[in-house]
């Protein structure tokens, strides 16, 4: 199990996607508590991170983004859920987006609109004005790893941290546990 060397994310801009080094640049009080550790790209999905790192699933947080539409009109949507969730595209997420569907954006279009990696995808620096959704059950936590916007670094930050960000709601039974 390989040890994560955190630094302030602030001190290491070069293990941050650009927009999430902006982000970080215009929250200052977000920023001093958001921590920052170069990982191996190849190991950047979830499953092998946890498998190669000492972080656990209960610590990890995924952001993923949907896309609802209602006739001709889109709404976005990032989520954030811990990996030992899913998030409830179907029912939870379309009620709220009030979407007559809703599916995962495809990642070509996420990485092109965020300017982050596949793989990376995190929500602090997002696009505006995107909805994040947040799982209560990553609120509750003292402590969650996501993505830095780039495969080869991941951030560590309190999960209450989550709600200072723009466009942020709290959503309670976001997430279903997996099976």
């Amino acid at each position: 199990m390989q040890r994560l060397d955190w630094v302030p994310a602030t001190s290491a801009p070069h293990l941050l996607a650009p927009p999430v080094a902006q982000a970080l640049a215009v929250h200052a009080s977000l920023a001093a508590q958001v921590m920052v550790a170069p990982i191996d790209p190849g190991l950047a999905d979830t499953q092998a991170f946890v498998d190669a790192y000492d972080v656990s699933l209960e610590e990890s947080a995924n952001c993923l983004v949907v896309l609802g539409r209602r006739g001709e009109r889109e709404t976005v949507a990032a989520t954030v859920v811990l990996a030992t969730t899913r998030a409830d595209v179907n029912t939870t997420v379309r009620k709220r987006l009030e979407a007559r569907r809703a599916s995962f954006m495809p990642m070509d279009r996420v990485v092109d609109e965020t300017g982050m990696e596949h793989g990376g995808i995190t929500p602090v620096g997002l696009p505006e004005p995107w909805l994040l959704l947040v799982d209560r059950r990553v609120v509750d936590q003292p402590s969650v790893v996501v993505g830095a916007g780039v495969r080869g670094a991941k951030l560590q930050l309190p999960g209450a941290l989550l709600c200072e960000l723009p466009g942020v709601e709290v959503v309670d039974g976001l997430a279903v546990p997996l099976a």
